[in-house]
């Protein structure tokens, strides 16, 4: 998952709810005029289904969503918590990575809130005292153009087959982008490595160069629609999303290898110092009820309940239906802050000269 990207505030100070983390919604809205905007940031609206989602929420709330540059990155948007403090267009909440969600409540960036729905929240995936959790996560997958890949591999050794000379991509160098790293850690994780472990996924990708079946060229769109990467190695809802895009132009099959499933997630949090507070929590609450994480899924990305939903059977068949099969996403596992730091430290010492 492209590494960018909840609630807020002195007015959840003020109530006195810091020490539970408990506080509900109808409580903290409370003698509080119920603002008739929100300021988002880096949100774009074809990411996650974003565009649908800000739109249901205005339409079901009444409440105006402005969302400032769209593209920006989890720096930039800690750093729009703290450049525009006080400001009527500082950011009402933040979709971050778990590292700036760490960072933000270290830096007293964040106001706790735990929505109505918060025991559905995976603990791994969460805050525990409220101040961030995730919304919604990826897994790596395997993209294929069947036009050209007669025979669609389904498990990480499938990929040594040598049917596959000059046909498997990253989306980008494992050294600069979050979904290139991520595929090397799921390989990893097929190959007697684990999460404290990454090299073996190293040593995969080194074994895929020496035949000829890795390349490196980064897997794009337009790559994907030429044919020059028939099968890419990347985040599920970006390859589900080339199924949409290039519908009747490419037979595009997208599978999660059940031998090595790794996911990443975003966090939503609320600003301390929020100018719409209510809107804020609003936001949270939809986002986080069903209705929110299907619309989440509707674009492909899983949402952070997902398990609870499919547990209950509230998720639309005919939405399951667009999806992989469900069984390989109940065995995600996603790296601490620790491991990620020693994985990026060991790839940056041995990528370059195994791989090149």
């Amino acid at each position: 998952m492209r590494y960018k990207r909840a609630l807020t505030r002195r007015e959840v100070l003020r109530l006195g709810g810091v020490a539970t983390g408990s506080l509900t919604l109808g409580l903290l809205m409370k003698g509080q005029a119920q603002s008739k905007t929100l300021n988002t940031i880096a949100l774009p609206p074809d990411w996650a289904n974003y565009g649908e989602i800000m739109a249901t929420f205005t339409k079901k709330y009444g409440i105006t969503i402005n969302n400032a540059s769209p593209n920006a990155s989890s720096a930039e948007e800690l750093q729009a918590l703290r450049s525009l403090k006080g400001q009527s267009r500082a950011p009402d909440v933040v979709d971050v990575g778990p590292s700036f969600a760490i960072q933000g409540k270290q830096e007293g960036l964040f106001a706790p809130y735990k929505v109505s729905t918060w025991d559905s929240i995976p603990a791994n995936m969460k805050d525990p005292d409220g101040y961030w959790y995730g919304d919604y996560f990826g897994v790596i997958s395997f993209g294929v153009n069947a036009s050209v890949v007669k025979k669609v591999p389904k498990t990480w050794a499938d990929l040594k087959d040598p049917a596959y000379k000059g046909q498997i991509a990253l989306n980008g160098s494992p050294l600069t982008a979050g979904a290139a790293f991520a595929g090397v850690w799921a390989a990893a994780l097929a190959n007697g490595g684990s999460l404290d472990d990454i090299t073996p996924g190293i040593d995969f990708f080194a074994q895929l160069k020496k035949m000829g079946n890795y390349i490196p060229v980064d897997a794009t769109p337009a790559t994907v629609q030429t044919g020059q990467t028939p099968i890419v190695v990347d985040w599920d809802y970006l390859n589900l999303g080339y199924s949409k895009e290039f519908a009747g132009k490419l037979d595009w099959r997208v599978s999660v290898p059940e031998d090595g499933v790794y996911g990443s997630y975003y966090c939503q949090a609320i600003s301390a110092f929020a100018p719409n507070p209510a809107s804020a929590r609003q936001w949270m609450e939809f986002l986080y009820s069903d209705e929110g994480q299907l619309l989440f899924l509707k674009g492909y990305a899983h949402p952070v309940r997902f398990n609870d939903m499919l547990r209950r059977k509230v998720i639309p068949t005919e939405l399951l239906a667009k999806l992989p099969p469900s069984e390989p996403y109940t065995k995600v596992r996603f790296a601490t802050q620790e491991q990620l730091k020693k994985a990026q430290e060991t790839l940056k010492a041995q990528w370059a000269a195994k791989v090149g």
